[in-house]
Parts: C-alpha cells; sequence; structure tokens
C-alpha cells in the first residue's frame, strides 16, 4: 500500500464562524469545491454529527474519480472536524480552524491508496497524485472565499 500524507493550509479574510459552517455543511461541498463531483450522506450521527457517514466522489486532474466514504469520529465546533476514511483511500481526515485577524483552516489528510493498480503505479506516480491533490485543494481554498465572498490570503 502507498501512504500519503498532506498538510494545507488556507487562510481567509473572513470570520472562523462562517468558514466552520461551510466545512461542516460537507454535502454542499460540490456547490463550491471544485474537483468534488458528489457528496450525499448515507448514514446520521448524533445531534452534533459525529458518526455520520458520507460518500465521496472527488476528480480532479487526474482524470479518474476516487471514491470513498468518510465517517465523522470528531467534532469540537467551531476548532476541530475529524472523520476515518475507507473506500480508495483509507486513512483520517482532520480540519482545524484557528480564529485571530484572519481564519486559518488546516486540513491533515494521512491516507493509503487501497487499489492495487494505484499502488503498483506508485513509486511513478506518486509525486503526480501528491501535485493532484494540491490543485484540488488549492481549488477549494478558491471556492470556499467565493462562497464567502472572502479574499483567500495564502494556500500552503
Amino acid at each position: 500500500m502507498a501512504n500519503y500524507a498532506f498538510l494545507t493550509t488556507w487562510v481567509l479574510d473572513a470570520p472562523r464562524e462562517d468558514v466552520w459552517q461551510a466545512v461542516y455543511e460537507i454535502e454542499r461541498w460540490p456547490e463550491w469545491w471544485q474537483g468534488v463531483c458528489k457528496v450525499e450522506q448515507v448514514e446520521d450521527g448524533d445531534a452534533n454529527g459525529i458518526g455520520a457517514l458520507y460518500r465521496h466522489e472527488w476528480r480532479s486532474v487526474i482524470p479518474y474519480p476516487v471514491r470513498f466514504e468518510a465517517r465523522i469520529t470528531r467534532i469540537e465546533r467551531p476548532y476541530l472536524i475529524e472523520a476515518d476514511a475507507e473506500g480508495e483511500l483509507a486513512g483520517t481526515g482532520r480540519w482545524r480552524f484557528f480564529d485571530g485577524r484572519e481564519t486559518a483552516v488546516t486540513y491533515e489528510w494521512n491516507v493509503r491508496t487501497t487499489r492495487p493498480w494505484m499502488n503498483f503505479v506508485a513509486p511513478l506516480a506518486g509525486p503526480v497524485f501528491r501535485w493532484n491533490h494540491n490543485v484540488v485543494m488549492h481549488q477549494g481554498g478558491e471556492g470556499l472565499a467565493a462562497l464567502l465572498g472572502a479574499r483567500l490570503l495564502a494556500v500552503t
């Protein structure tokens, strides 16, 4: 299996509560995040959303759809959202929200590929997969800023 560890930071000129709410509304991501083809909730969580299960389909520069399910495992409003993923990608994702003059959002995505072909090509295609991930995350930051009528000050 090929393992990947990504860390993305968005800095937006928007209130943390607005940024939090937009990210928390996972089913609406396809409305503003280029590369997110579909997100559907398949199981409800508790009153805070913990335990909710979402089915994702993503497609970016690489013309292959990536499908996985993510279950929300932890929520600390408006600071943290964590989920465990299973499917073509398996692992853990963690959103953190920091308040200051602007809102900084970090996303940690520690996953492994589960498809045999993805693992087979990983030694050569790994850099392309990483580049593709970075493109998708940049598009997400831009889309979120547009949704909120804010400026995207940085993406790293």
